[in-house]
């Protein structure tokens, strides 16, 4: 066999080009040009391996080269009712020609008129498909088939071809007929049939175009305003790109025998075809106005492998992507379905297409991109948000506040992205997105009631396996920070999620309450919310005799981290996401790798205050062991809270010597205490909001031994 032959003037997009490349190879082995022939894609490109040369591939095509019938008599417009705007000429010239090309067309016309005739005048465009579809011959099977698929009662057209193969105002097979008129009958075209040809498989423009409609399968040559020079430009087309893309849409042929289910999309019964989605949809970016509509999505192929007419036909004739057992019925599940390699036939790429509608436009087939086949690590944890994404979907609608439209429509970019791009090793932004996504969703709907109550069998979401925590985990500071905060958890006085928002937690069960009293999270910063819920669960721990418990979590944060927080050289808004984000999340099963414990000489520099106060909020297997150990004192945090941080401080050291404990700057020997001095505290060294919001962070025990060594006198025992 020959090298393979780069076909140039079929590429993935757009949507004409890429059917072309179809088309080529059904003509080639169909009507035996070379029935071995295969072909695959390759660096943009539509190769064909092949006996044929180059030339010999043209002379088959100029000579030999009979089109499949391409036929629509339930569409009025298709010339087989005698009305006015109908156009008969070309089906005439195709059922009486005598010409080698039109020997397929004779006996299809005749049968298609014969049973328009017998329909009844009432008789709806449903009715009169399905008694088609039973009388006609083989050769139009085909292309009904690839206009839509039909039940017992009701037609499902394929999007791509409009209604029934009727798109706008343009009925495609008497254009069908026309450009095939224009290349075997038409004399004045004679010598432009092989330099067309040409241009249409090797791109060597040859031959300038017509004008021709063209409609939706290649806007960059459908004309209209801006277009050309002027006004408006004409559509232009080469007779031969009409002709062979309309023989490739015969492989996308629906499967009469699907039953739609009420999981499926009308459009999955078309091959690679679903719902559109407006994430990662540019030509849909402005989805809410009522310029344009959504028709459905393509997703095309892209194989390596050199591939034969008979296999590329069971690939069209499957074509679907699953996702978790059911077939993606949305841009959106395609996607997660090709990240968690739900395709199988060795397809390295797809290429999308939108079929969008605008209102002055027309109908468009907008290119989207490529799309990778290859697993992202990750993508199967998408499975856990299922159930909140469809609840979340269904609670949506056109009459729904915009600002939770749009708290769903960040959800699905974020995981459209990571399906594409996927995350690179330690690089875990996306799939980080995705998380914090679903805890700026929550964070909005914990404060919607109203919402809530509308959008039933909406329940908070998680929680979610700790396994997402791997999967978001960058190794900054600020989420070694928000991780640290998100694991408080003690059984009696609850997380930390329980300050966030008004839910009930029992074990893997999550739902809203209006029961509970200790959600404190409001508009403010984070440093006064974080402030807020110290107090709260020192209260709530209080409560129950035991406030050591108050800051008990399973996970910490360095000294270096709690240095950068109290200097504000953190990204709080990003904490605060964070924190949110991971609440979603099981923390206690995750095991951090942990930065290596710091020297006396590398603790980093911290105020006194903070070294003082945290000898008290803090937990520690002491406090089991030792019932007078110091402990978290709402009196100090009432101090801060009031801005009154040396007073703070002085009670702290009053406490501390209460236990035993001496705290610097001590007495000497025969001299009375010198407490006064921490009356010296300024806010310029820490801000008491933020010197509260730093209290509740939880360090480690060596962390906290560091500490005690710059505050404690060297005897103190504790």
């Amino acid at each position: 066999m020959n090298p393979p032959i780069p076909l140039e003037g079929c590429t993935p997009e757009p949507l004409m080009n890429y059917l072309k490349a179809l088309g080529v190879l059904k003509i080639v082995v169909e009507q035996n040009f070379d029935s071995q022939a295969r072909g695959f894609w390759k660096d943009g490109l539509f190769h064909l391996y092949t006996n044929l040369t180059e030339e010999s591939l043209v002379a088959a095509f100029s000579e030999r080269y009979q089109p499949s019938p391409i036929l629509s008599p339930w569409n009025e417009a298709a010339g087989f009712k005698k009305k006015k705007g109908t156009d008969v000429e070309a089906v005439r010239k195709a059922g009486g020609s005598s010409a080698l090309h039109y020997t397929r067309f004779k006996n299809t016309v005749g049968a298609a008129l014969a049973i328009v005739a017998e329909a009844k005048v009432d008789d709806d465009k449903d009715d009169l498909i399905l008694n088609l579809r039973n009388k006609l011959p083989d050769d139009l099977i085909q292309w009904l088939d690839a206009c839509g698929s039909y039940g017992s009662e009701k037609c499902q057209f394929a999007p791509f071809l409009g209604t029934g193969g009727n798109v706008g105002k343009m009925e495609i097979s008497i254009n069908y007929l026309k450009n095939l008129s224009i290349l075997f009958d038409e004399k004045k075209h004679a010598n432009s049939r092989l330099p067309w040809l040409r241009s249409a498989l090797f791109s060597s423009n040859e031959e300038r175009c017509i004008f021709s409609s063209v409609s939706q399968f290649s806007p960059g040559r459908a004309g209209g305003a801006n277009a050309t020079q002027g006004t408006e430009g004409k559509s232009m087309i080469n007779p031969w790109d009409f002709i062979l893309m309309i023989e490739g849409s015969l492989f996308l042929t629906s499967s009469t025998t699907r039953k739609l289910s009420s999981q499926r999309s009308a459009k999955s019964a078309f091959p690679f075809t679903v719902d559109v989605s407006a994430v990662g949809n540019s030509a849909l970016a402005l989805s809410d106005l009522d310029n344009q509509k959504g028709r459905g999505e393509l997703w095309m192929p892209l194989w390596t492998r050199p591939s034969s007419l008979g296999e590329l036909k069971s690939l069209f004739a499957e074509g679907r992507a699953e996702l978790r057992g059911r077939q993606a019925t949305n841009g959106l599940d395609f996607a997660r379905a090709v990240a968690g390699l739900g395709v199988d036939r060795g397809i390295k790429h797809f290429m999308r297409f939108s079929i969008v509608e605008f209102v002055k436009a027309g109908v468009m087939a907008a290119p989207l991109g490529t799309f990778e086949v290859a697993a992202k690590n990750d993508a199967h944890l998408l499975k856990e948000i299922d159930a909140w994404l469809s609840s979340m979907k269904r609670a949506c609608n056109d009459k729904t506040p915009a600002r939770f439209r749009a708290l769903l429509r960040e959800t699905e970019k974020a995981i459209f992205d990571y399906c594409q791009h996927g995350d690179n090793g330690a690089d875990k932004s996306r799939f980080q997105r995705i998380l914090i996504s679903l805890g700026n969703a929550e964070r909005v709907i914990a404060k919607a009631p109203k919402f809530r109550s509308d959008a039933r069998g909406l329940r908070p979401i998680g929680p979610l396996s700790m396994e997402w925590v791997a999967a978001a985990d960058d190794g900054s500071e600020e989420f070694e920070v928000a991780l640290a905060l998100a694991s408080l958890y003690d059984k009696d006085i609850g997380s930390l999620r329980r300050n966030l928002e008004d839910v009930e937690i029992r074990g893997n069960s999550i739902s809203w309450t209006d029961r509970n009293h200790s959600a404190v999270w409001s508009a403010m910063d984070l440093a006064p919310n974080l402030a807020a819920i110290l107090s709260r669960r020192v209260m709530d721990a209080d409560k129950i005799g035991n406030p050591a418990n108050a800051l008990k979590s399973s996970h910490r944060a360095s000294l270096t981290a709690i240095a950068k927080f109290i200097a504000s050289e953190l990204d709080e808004a990003r904490i605060t996401d964070l924190l949110w984000s991971l609440s979603l999340c099981k923390l206690a099963a995750y095991k951090r790798e942990m930065a290596r414990v710091q020297t006396d000489s590398e603790t980093p520099i911290l105020p006194a205050a903070y070294r003082l106060l945290k000898l008290l909020f803090h937990t520690s297997s002491s406090y089991e062991n030792d019932p007078t150990a110091p402990r978290p004192n709402l009196g100090i945090l009432s101090l801060l809270r009031a801005d009154r941080t040396p007073e703070a401080c002085q009670r702290a050291v009053r406490i501390l010597r209460g236990n035993g404990l001496t705290a610097k700057p001590f007495a000497m020997r025969g001299f009375p205490a010198r407490d006064v001095e921490w009356r010296e505290l300024t806010h310029a060294e820490c801000a008491p909001a933020r010197l509260a919001a730093a209290l509740l962070i939880p360090i480690s025990h060596s962390s906290l031994d560091s500490l005690k060594v710059k505050i404690l006198r060297e005897n103190s025992p504790i």
